[in-house]
């Protein structure tokens, strides 16, 4: 049996966690921690602790640039695994519509698709106030 597949299982499990991966379907970009702390309004430690499950259980991938980390999606070849990921695509997208649009807002303040802004800044709530 493939353990990490189980693994991932167990780790898409998690409420945050899914949110996590199920933006990372479908928004098709990287995502740093910063961002992902600002989208999902968690700590940095429980937001470092959710990317890092799911690259442990072999859905995402990390890499380091500058003092920031992006996880994006991890490619996958087997049958059972594109299967999984596709499952995620398919939930329903009024159930991620909120984490959505703080995703999409906070990638908005991106300069060249880089992050340039810490998490929780001035800036962010300057755009979550605005709603």
């Amino acid at each position: 049996m493939d353990e990490k597949y189980i693994d991932a299982l167990k780790a898409l499990s998690e409420p945050n966690r899914l949110r996590l991966f199920w933006l990372l379907v479908h928004i098709d970009k990287r995502i740093s921690v910063a961002e992902a702390m600002d989208v999902i309004g968690d700590t940095q430690y429980n937001v470092s602790r959710n990317l890092k499950m799911l690259y442990k259980s072999g859905l995402l991938t990390p890499k380091k640039q500058g003092k920031w980390v992006y996880y994006t999606l991890n490619e996958h070849k087997l049958p059972h695994w594109k299967y999984l990921v596709e499952s995620i695509k398919m939930l329903p997208e009024k159930n991620f519509s909120d984490v959505t649009k703080r995703c999409l807002k906070r990638l908005s303040m991106r300069v060249n698709d880089e992050c340039v802004i810490g998490a929780d800044s001035d800036e962010w709530q300057s755009i979550i106030a605005r709603k």
